[in-house]
């Protein structure tokens, strides 16, 4: 793995836990605003708003950069879509990005050729 793809598979762990975040705070402003005064919607919708387009920009450089196939590159979009489901993409991510260092050092300490 070269040094872009990994920086892009980094910006996209970045982004999405606070993108999650933002979407499960989206939906408790929207319980409360149907039940109370408070209505925080307009805020929160904006913040999650450019949360998610940041991670859907940064999907796509990733998607470019390491040519998943159809399949994993679906998982990733419908987990921004899924509450919750920000969360599991930056674990997947995490481990992906460190098996990656893991067979880097393994080839380049020649244990294994992989």
């Amino acid at each position: 793995m070269d040094i872009k793809t990994a920086a892009s598979l980094h910006r996209l762990r970045l982004v999405s836990a606070p993108e999650a975040v933002s979407f499960i705070l989206l939906l408790v402003c929207s319980v409360l605003k149907r039940t109370t005064e408070f209505n925080a919607v307009p805020v929160m919708g904006a913040i999650h708003g450019v949360l998610f387009v940041l991670y859907v920009l940064f999907w796509l450089d990733a998607w470019n950069r390491t040519k998943w196939d159809l399949k994993t590159g679906a998982l990733y979009f419908v987990l921004s879509v899924v509450p919750f489901g920000g969360f599991f993409a930056d674990r997947r991510l995490r481990r992906a990005a460190d098996d990656a260092v893991i067979a880097s050092r393994a080839r380049r300490e020649g244990t294994v050729n992989a």
